[in-house]
């Protein structure tokens, strides 16, 4: 797991934050987190993917997400509707990125930024989202048909 990609994530919950609270135009988000970070010590385009993919699947990893969740998503806080959000879209989407990973990363983004116990949540969540999405990654036998 690199440095790089980390804060790729990290950023990319800000920037989906700051989306789910102003509704401001992701590509003027984007563009703002790369002013700020010039730097560029984070993978640009893994960042820019997350930013944009996540709110272009919207409604469709919120429906992955809603049977595991214990209310609607909309009343999720929202550090935790966007790492769920996030967690998903990678596990849906980035098939080359273990899902341990997925679901370790968002873990440590929940403990930094999240609510005292969001972690214990989001790590619920993903996991159980991961058995449908990667059953053969996480060992899920498959459904059996009534």
């Amino acid at each position: 797991m690199s440095r790089a990609r980390s804060r790729s994530r990290r950023l990319a919950l800000q920037a989906l934050y700051q989306w789910q609270v102003t509704g401001d135009d992701l590509g003027e988000i984007i563009n703002h987190f790369l002013v700020e970070h010039p730097q560029r010590n984070f993978e640009v385009d893994y960042f820019r993917d997350l930013v944009r993919g996540v709110p272009a699947r919207l409604d469709v990893l919120d429906q992955t997400l809603e049977p595991f969740l214990d209310r609607p998503i909309e009343e999720v806080d929202l550090v935790e509707r966007a790492l769920l959000r996030m967690g998903a879209y990678e596990l849906a989407d980035h098939l080359e990125v273990p899902y341990k990973v997925v679901i370790n990363e968002a873990v440590e983004l929940a403990k930094l930024f999240g609510a005292e116990q969001s972690h214990r949540y989001v790590n619920g969540v993903l996991d159980k989202v991961a058995r449908v999405l990667r059953p053969a990654e996480t060992g899920t036998p498959p459904a059996r048909d009534a």
